[in-house]
């Protein structure tokens, strides 16, 4: 088995509240754990308000850590409704449970999001910007 990533050592409630604070530590802010971040506010607030919470507070993280160029709207977007697609399919009740059952969201989520945009979203200042909606598969 594979070694647990940093965020692990926190509980979901504690992850959140020092995600929202600005108190997480940076380096423990990995893909897993944005994975983790969207799925525990979907269970929590429901997929609308979690994309809200999402992005409200992943611009105020990264302006605690003077990264605002690194947020993205349309990835952002994207990975909390890629997320809950899965969530709708989950028969895990943890986080661990989760990303054990789908492995994509991890180790393939540049192909996930490929699979719904004809363009390359990763470098497209609009995407960047503002939420484009996909143009080849929606997430719903």
């Amino acid at each position: 088995m594979h070694k647990k990533e940093n965020h692990f050592k926190l509980s979901d409630a504690e992850f959140e509240l020092q995600f929202r604070n600005c108190t997480l530590n940076p380096a423990d802010f990995s893909h897993e754990a944005h994975i983790r971040l969207a799925w525990i506010h979907i269970r929590q607030y429901g997929i609308e308000q979690a994309e809200k919470n999402i992005q409200t507070q992943l611009q105020q993280f990264v302006a605690t850590l003077g990264a605002t160029d690194k947020y993205h709207t349309t990835l952002t977007i994207a990975a909390v409704k890629a997320v809950y697609h899965f969530m709708l399919k989950a028969h895990a009740t943890s986080f661990e449970g989760f990303i054990t059952e789908f492995p994509q969201l991890k180790h393939n989520f540049k192909g996930l999001i490929e699979a719904h945009y004809s363009f390359d979203v990763y470098t497209s200042a609009k995407a960047k910007a503002t939420y484009l909606s996909p143009d080849l598969l929606p997430f719903d």
